[in-house]
């Protein structure tokens, strides 16, 4: 009996998939990738949101290597809006020195609670969709 099955599209499984590269799609995974990273819960008493970037400080060396990934997928996903060459290395160094900081010994957690490079990130990337793609952008309240 022969195989009938026609071939399959490379297009059609990236049209499937949830990661599309629709901006306004885009602008929710990063978002929702930033408030996963950078601000899942406040800390009791304080008014400081902190998330996964901090928490994965506890494992030495291989959660700031899980972090810095995270954070690289925001940078990929700014590759995917066109963004430029600039903007992404700007990004990339963002990431880079929350790795860096992050590899301190005990206190590698200090420098990712105040230097947010998740967030500084997201700023880049709304600013260039608020320029490029007007209609995604959010009202924030």
């Amino acid at each position: 009996m022969a195989n009938t099955a026609r071939p399959i599209d490379p297009a059609q499984i990236f049209d499937a998939l949830p990661l599309s590269k629709d901006a306004a799609a885009t602008r929710r995974r990063i978002e929702a990738m930033e408030h996963l990273l950078e601000g899942m819960f406040t800390l009791p008493g304080t008014n400081r949101r902190i998330g996964l970037d901090v928490l994965l400080n506890i494992v030495p060396i291989a959660g700031d290597v899980v972090a810095a990934a995270l954070g690289s997928w925001m940078v990929w996903e700014a590759r995917n809006l066109g963004m430029s060459k600039l903007q992404m290395a700007r990004m990339f160094g963002n990431v880079g020195a929350d790795w860096l900081l992050g590899l301190i010994p005990f206190v590698g957690a200090i420098p990712d609670f105040f230097f947010r490079s998740n967030t500084r990130n997201l700023k880049i990337i709304k600013r260039h969709l608020d320029k490029h793609h007007p209609a995604t952008a959010t009202i924030e309240g």
